[in-house]
C-alpha cells in the first residue's frame, strides 16, 4: 500500500504528528494521504502516562480542544512536594524549595490513553487511515539505502515457525515519508539508531522503569486537582534515584506511581517491591486505605534528555517522542514535548512534500527542533540526568533548583553522563541482599494478580517476542554474576529461575509481558532483545 506518510504508533506524538499534517494539507489546498499503525488492539491500549499534562502543544494543535471535548478535565489545584526521609517520616518542601518548572500551574490531571483516543477521532475526521492491531516489524530500504516504509508482522505463525490456518501475511506499506513514534525503546526506532548511527556522539540514553496503579478511593479522602510529587525512601535505601506521584483525578480516582532509574547499581532491588512499599508510607496509605485497585502498568521511559537525543532525522524519516527521548525530565513531563515533536515533524514533511520532492531526502527538522520553544526547553534541562546520577538525589536536587531557580537553565557548562544503565549494576556478592515483605492484598499486591489488571493477553501459540542472543547467558553468567536481575526488574512476572534436578532453568513466561521494555535496556549483558508479537498482544489498558 502507498501513502505520502506513514506513521508507526499511535500515541501522543504519532496522532499529533498526523492531524497536524493533514491541517497544514487542507490550508494549501494538498491531498495528502496519512496511515498510522498501532500495535495495540485499540488506540491507547498500550498508552501509559502518570500524567499531568502540560497544554502547550494541544494549544497550539486544537486551538478550540475544550469545545471539541477533549478530556482534559482536571485542573490542577494543588501542588505538593514531599521529601521522604523514612517508611513513616516525610518532609513537606514548600514551594520556592521546588525547581520552577516543576511547579503545575495551568496543567491537567489526565489518562493519557484517554487524551490518545481522542486524538484519534480529530485525525480520523481530517481523513487519517488508522489501523489498531497491526504491529510494524520491520523497517523497509530504497536500493539507495533511504527508509521505504514498513511491513507488519505476520499473524498466525504458531510457536514452531508454522503457518496455522489463522495465517495472515504481512503488509508493506510504503510513504514518502516514514515517522516513528513507537514511544520509549522502540523496536524500529532502536534499529535505526544503530543503522544511520544516530547517536554518534551523543550520550547513552538513560532511562526509568515507571510502575502505574489506578485507585478508587473514599470520596472524604479525594482531593480533586490535587498533584503530590516526592523523592527519597524507599528507593534511596538502596541508595537509588526516582521518584513516586500521586494524582487526585476525576470520579474519585486516584493515579499513584513510581519512577525508579533505571541506573541503579544493586542486582537485588526489585521496581515494583520498591512501589509497593512506598505504598505503606503513611502520607500515602491515609489516602489509599479502604479504596479499591482498578488498574496497573507499567512503562519504561527515556530521561537522558537532550545530551542523550539521538539525531532524529535520516533519509526518507523521522523520529519524534520517546522513540526519540524528548521527555523534560525536570518538569517529570513528555507528553507536551512528544506532541510538539509530531507536529515540528510534520511541518517539515509537508514542506518537503510541497516542494515537489519525489524521493526522500534529508527532512530540515532538526533546524526546526532547535529553534521552536521545544529545543529551548530541552535545552534547558540537559544537566538534569548528570546531576541526579553524579551527585545523587540530595545533592542533585539542590543542584537542579540552582541550574533551574537561578539560572533559568543557562548554567555555563554541560554535565555529561556517559555510562549505560545497563552497566550499573555491581555484582551480587558485593550487594547487600534486600529482603521484601509479603504483600496483604489489600495495599500490597503480587505481580500476576497486578498483571491481571493490565488486561494482558498474547496469542500463546505464537514465536516468543522476548529473544536472547545466546540461551546459555542467563544461567552461565547472569546468575552466578547478578543474581539474574530480570526476574526482580521485570515488572510482570515474565522471568523466572526455576530450580530442576540438573540444575537452574531461566523461564520465559511471554504471555505476561505489559510491553514496558525494561529487560531490554536494564539486561547487563544486553542478551534480552524485544521485538513484537502478534498484532493486538499485549496490554489493553482502559484509562492508564
Amino acid at each position: 500500500m502507498e501513502f505520502d506518510v506513514v506513521i508507526v504508533g499511535a500515541g501522543p506524538a504519532g496522532l499529533s504528528a498526523a492531524i497536524k499534517i493533514m491541517q497544514l494539507s487542507e490550508t494549501q489546498g494538498r491531498e495528502t494521504s496519512v496511515c498510522v499503525v498501532e500495535k495495540g488492539s485499540e488506540v491507547g491500549a498500550h498508552v501509559l502516562s502518570g500524567a499531568v499534562l502540560e497544554p502547550r502543544a494541544l494549544n497550539e494543535l486544537i486551538p478550540d480542544w475544550k469545545e471539541r471535548g477533549a478530556p482534559l478535565n482536571t485542573p490542577v489545584t494543588g501542588d505538593t512536594f514531599y521529601f521522604y526521609t523514612g517508611e513513616t517520616s516525610a518532609i513537606k518542601l514548600p514551594g520556592f524549595a521546588i525547581p520552577r518548572p516543576t511547579h503545575n500551574d495551568g496543567n491537567f490531571i489526565v489518562s493519557m490513553g484517554n487524551v490518545c483516543r481522542w486524538l484519534a477521532e480529530q485525525a480520523e475526521a481530517l481523513g487519517v487511515e488508522i489501523y489498531p492491531g497491526f504491529a510494524a516489524a520491520e523497517v523497509l530500504f530504497h536500493d539507495n539505502g533511504a527508509v521505504k516504509g514498513i511491513a507488519t508482522g505476520e499473524m498466525g505463525v504458531g510457536a514452531d515457525g508454522q503457518q496455522k490456518d489463522s495465517y495472515v501475511p504481512s503488509m508493506e506499506l510504503h510513504a514518502a515519508y516514514t515517522i516513528f513514534a513507537e514511544g520509549c525503546r522502540g523496536h524500529l526506532g532502536k534499529q535505526l539508531i544503530a543503522h544511520f548511527e544516530l547517536d554518534k556522539d551523543k550520550d547513552p540514553q538513560h532511562y526509568g522503569i515507571g510502575i502505574k496503579e489506578v485507585w478508587k478511593i473514599a470520596p472524604e479522602k479525594h482531593q480533586e486537582g490535587l498533584v503530590v510529587h516526592g523523592i527519597g525512601w524507599p528507593l534511596s535505601e538502596s541508595g537509588s534515584s526516582g521518584g513516586a506521584f500521586l494524582y487526585h483525578a476525576e470520579n474519585y480516582e486516584v493515579y499513584v506511581g513510581l519512577i525508579a532509574d533505571l541506573n541503579y547499581s544493586n542486582p537485588y532491588l526489585s521496581p515494583f517491591e520498591e512501589f509497593q512499599r512506598w505504598k505503606t508510607h503513611p502520607k500515602t496509605r491515609a489516602v489509599l486505605e479502604g479504596g479499591e485497585r482498578i488498574a496497573y502498568g507499567a512503562r519504561a521511559l527515556a530521561k537522558g534528555g537532550l545530551n542523550s537525543l539521538p539525531e532524529m532525522t535520516f533519509p526518507g524519516g523521522v523520529l519524534i517522542g520517546c522513540d526519540a527521548g524528548t521527555l523534560n525530565s525536570v518538569k517529570i513531563k513528555g507528553n507536551h514535548t512528544a506532541m510538539k515533536s509530531g507536529m515540528l515533524a510534520a511541518e517539515s514533511i509537508v514542506s518537503a512534500l510541497t516542494s515537489g520532492d519525489v524521493a526522500p531526502v534529508q527532512l530540515d527538522f532538526s533546524s526546526r527542533l532547535r529553534d521552536s520553544w521545544l529545543g529551548k526547553e530541552l535545552h534547558s534541562a540537559r544537566n538534569f540526568s548528570g546531576f541526579m546520577h553524579k551527585f545523587g538525589t540530595l545533592l542533585g536536587a539542590a543542584m537542579v533548583w540552582i541550574d533551574q531557580n537561578l539560572f533559568a537553565g543557562r548554567m555555563p557548562f554541560t554535565l555529561h553522563d556517559t555510562k549505560p544503565d545497563y552497566a550499573c549494576l555491581i555484582e551480587a556478592e558485593k550487594a547487600a541482599p534486600i529482603r521484601y515483605p509479603k504483600p496483604d492484598n489489600s495495599l500490597t499486591f503480587d505481580r500476576l494478580s497486578s498483571v491481571f489488571l493490565s488486561n494482558t493477553n498474547h496469542e500463546e501459540d505464537q514465536p516468543c517476542h522476548l529473544t536472547l542472543r545466546d540461551s546459555s547467558i542467563p544461567v552461565s553468567i547472569n546468575l552466578p554474576k547478578f543474581a539474574e536481575p530480570a526476574q526482580r526488574y521485570c515488572p510482570a512476572g515474565v522471568y523466572e529461575i526455576v530450580e530442576e534436578a540438573e540444575g537452574p532453568r531461566f523461564q520465559i513466561n511471554a504471555q505476561n509481558c505489559v510491553h514496558c521494555k525494561t529487560c531490554d535496556i536494564k539486561d547487563p549483558s544486553q542478551n534480552i532483545i524485544w521485538v513484537t508479537p502478534e498484532g493486538f498482544g499485549g496490554p489493553n489498558y482502559p484509562n492508564m
